[in-house]
């Protein structure tokens, strides 16, 4: 019988690599107690100045092991990142490249005298050979998930391949209605004498000597339905030797079909099913990646309270909780590797993608949520190299390789054009788009989006990410693009939801994000080190207006709700406008226990010329069935906390401007560059990047917006011109004229 035991307790940790990068034979005072999972990035990770510690650091344990002549000693680590080398009484066991995967080693060759000392170096390091290296999320270094010992028998369900379970089983419907049930067993040491014993809805099957394939017949199966119904089967597989278990192991599956349309969208089991969902990161505030069964099961029940049905689970494998919670819970899934944003040249950086989607995909391949595989996010930001195509090629036919039964897909930049063979490599399709935050205007998404499905009426296209920030503490009764406010943010999804109503093609949309994350590159509104667009703050304590928005549209059965702008409370105004979300058909206000009116309405209810008396009202909405209530502190002095500090104000930003000419002719001399060079080329000259610098300084002010390191390096992937068509209506008039004739004064190199 297979014995599993959690070995977090116990560990020692050393910050830092040995001296001459040598093995640590003991652990001397510099050594501290830590329990798994760990990261050393929990604090420097979060806190901004994208200097968060990348190194080598060391992990030791020991354990006594008292193994029969026929076990086997397996270590299983559930996340390393990122590349992790394992010794067993200091010799070298495994090295694993990739911090996101379960990963496993056998260590019975390294015991001695049934004591085993583990040490195991984990690198978090820059690498050019290992994704991802540059992405807008912190890459927490540590041991951050469970690891485990294994004690099997020499015969036994395979532990060497790929980290994945033990058996692939693959069910398929059948056209009169039933469901055949493939099940196949991957077994190291099978020898005559032994006979794998599957077990599933009632059925037993022993399969003849040699053999590890089983197929079971249900005439009439449950069939896992998405949120309506997510009924979960159980394979039990067991090896066994006369009447002895050698090994034995459970999995679970789900029965269903789906396919996707490009005029229609997503059908589940024959029926559409439109797609409405939230992205995830899995970090948590002060914690990290290093976040126990605890923080998944609350991230997993606050996406089910706002409605979703689908979840893009960024940029990476996440743990096998989440996918078995996603399972339960009835989601469809969208999982990637982290293949993203800048593309590494060489054979080991390709080995690399192609390890980490086996890795992926055969660790997966029973969740019956995951419905596709995504092969790269935001990959072109360096530019449409043919290497990197071919690495998407290899990526996508790898995937139909290894898993016949799912779809490919990779989630776009606004830059990729709609022509592009970057949309034509996948199955489907999503792109990333943030009309209303980084350019142009909310309203710009639905003619994008309808113009690109006109021009590509077979590709099933959906939105991978969109959203904008909102800083809890920051307010306007007049809210606009980037003042990081709770209102705007609010203002921008109810225009994205009103997007997405009339558009059935999409095949899915995907809120970025849920919850506030950690990115150290960024100082985004006052606060460092986090990307604030989620539904629900960093520490998940908070769920923000717009989190409401959602839970109106998507969750028609739990009546509720909601005044906006609660932590608007100090007013300078009277009367005020008050906004309410909610699934009712229509909502009462008052206003210190008296009506002020009934509106009726979807989704959005406006209460105008609502009057406030000097001092605390107190403000009640309700219905028939639920109410809310909220405070609001008329007062004669702004709570100047609610505005964000221009933090690039200073100088006289017009004098540059006067000097635009809207109507001046653009000139293109092959020698020097001009606005259809990309913005990181011209960076390559000591001219061109003092330029660009004080471009966008100038821009920046001029439109009252911040760009973060991160943008930066995104923006150098871009032409100048792609920049100023993301911008639109926001760029101030001659600007394009005046940046192409500073720039036909730069010689290139």
């Amino acid at each position: 019988m297979r014995f599993v035991e959690n070995i977090n307790d116990g560990w020692l940790f050393h910050k830092g690599p040995m001296k001459n990068d040598a093995l640590p034979a003991f652990p001397g005072l510099s050594w501290k107690h830590v329990t798994l999972p760990h990261t050393w990035n929990a604090l420097d990770g979060q806190d901004g100045g994208f200097d968060y510690y990348r190194n080598k650091c060391w992990y030791m344990t020991a354990m006594e092991l008292d193994l029969a002549e026929d076990d086997v000693a397996y270590l299983e680590f559930d996340g390393a990142e990122a590349v992790a080398e394992v010794y067993v009484n200091d010799q070298k066991v495994c090295t694993h490249k990739g911090g996101f995967s379960t990963f496993r080693c056998d260590i019975t060759p390294y015991i001695k005298k049934k004591r085993a000392k583990i040490t195991v170096s984990v690198d978090n390091s820059e690498s050019k050979e290992v994704y991802p290296q540059t992405a807008d999320f912190t890459f927490y270094g540590g041991l951050y998930r469970d690891v485990k010992l294994i004690i099997v028998n020499k015969c036994h369900f395979d532990l060497d391949y790929y980290g994945a379970p033990g058996v692939a089983v693959t069910p398929v419907v059948n056209e009169d209605g039933t469901a055949t049930v493939n099940a196949e067993a991957y077994v190291t040491g099978l020898t005559d004498d032994c006979r794998i014993v599957m077990e599933t809805a009632d059925q037993e099957i022993v399969l003849p000597a040699g053999e590890t394939k089983g197929v079971f017949t249900l005439d009439e199966p449950h069939l896992w339905n998405g949120r309506k119904d997510p009924y979960l089967y159980t394979l039990s597989a067991k090896i066994m030797r006369g009447g002895v278990v050698l090994d034995n192991i459970e999995v679970r599956y789900g029965i269903r079909t789906f396919r996707v349309d490009p005029e229609k969208g997503f059908f589940l089991n024959g029926e559409p099913y439109p797609l409405h969902g939230v992205s995830r990161h899995q970090d948590r505030e002060n914690m990290g990646w290093a976040i126990t069964e605890k923080e998944h099961r609350e991230d997993m029940e606050l996406i089910a309270e706002v409605g979703a049905n689908t979840i893009r689970l960024a940029h990476y494998q996440h743990s096998q909780t989440f996918y078995d919670l996603c399972d339960e819970y009835g989601m469809i899934i969208w999982a990637e590797i982290p293949f993203i944003s800048a593309f590494m040249h060489g054979d080991a950086a390709r080995e690399n993608t192609v390890s980490q989607m086996k890795e992926l995909i055969m660790q997966n391949y029973n969740h019956p949520s995951i419905v596709c595989w995504g092969i790269a996010n935001e990959i072109t930001i360096g530019g449409e190299d043919p290497e990197l195509i071919d690495n998407l090629r290899l990526l996508n036919d790898l995937c139909h390789e290894l898993d016949k039964t799912r779809l490919t897909t990779i989630a776009n930049l606004t830059m990729v054009e709609n022509d592009s063979v970057f949309n034509r490599i996948t199955d489907i399709i999503s792109y990333n788009h943030y009309f209303g935050w980084y350019m142009g205007a909310v309203e710009d998404n639905g003619p994008w989006l309808d113009k690109f499905h006109e021009e590509n009426p077979d590709i099933c296209l959906g939105l991978s990410e969109y959203g904008c920030e909102a800083i809890l503490k920051y307010h306007n009764d007049h809210p606009q693009v980037q003042d990081y406010s709770e209102e705007y943010q609010a203002y921008y999804h109810e225009k994205m939801l009103e997007t997405f109503a009339g558009r059935p093609y999409l095949w899915s949309t995907h809120v970025w994000n849920m919850f506030d994350f950690g990115s150290d590159m960024r100082d985004e509104g006052g606060v460092k080190g986090r990307n604030n667009k989620g539904l629900v703050t960093f520490d998940r304590k908070t769920k923000k207006d717009s989190f409401y928005i959602y839970k109106a549209y998507w969750r028609p059965d739990e009546k509720f709700v909601h005044i906006c702008s609660k932590r608007f409370r100090d007013r300078t105004t009277e009367p005020i406008t008050v906004k309410v979300y909610s699934n009712c058909p229509k909502v009462t206000l008052e206003v210190n226990g008296v009506k002020v009116g009934t509106v009726e309405g979807d989704k959005v209810f406006i209460f105008e010329n609502v009057p406030l008396k000097d001092g605390v009202n107190t403000v009640k909405a309700f219905t028939d069935d639920c109410q809310d209530f909220a405070e609001f502190n008329r007062t004669d002095k702004a709570n100047e906390e609610y505005v964000l500090k221009n933090t690039n104000a200073g100088g006289n930003v017009a004098n540059w401007f006067e000097e635009l000419s809207a109507d001046g002719d653009m000139t293109f001399d092959p020698g020097f560059f001009c606005i259809n060079d990309k913005i990181g080329d011209i960076m390559k000259t000591a001219d061109g990047e003092k330029f660009i610098n004080s471009m966008v300084e100038k821009i920046t002010q001029e439109m009252n917006m911040n760009v973060s390191k991160g943008m930066m390096n995104m923006a150098k992937g871009f032409t100048v011109q792609k920049v100023f068509d993301m911008a639109g209506a926001r760029l101030p008039a001659g600007v394009k004229v005046w940046v192409n004739q500073e720039l036909q004064k730069i010689a290139k190199a």
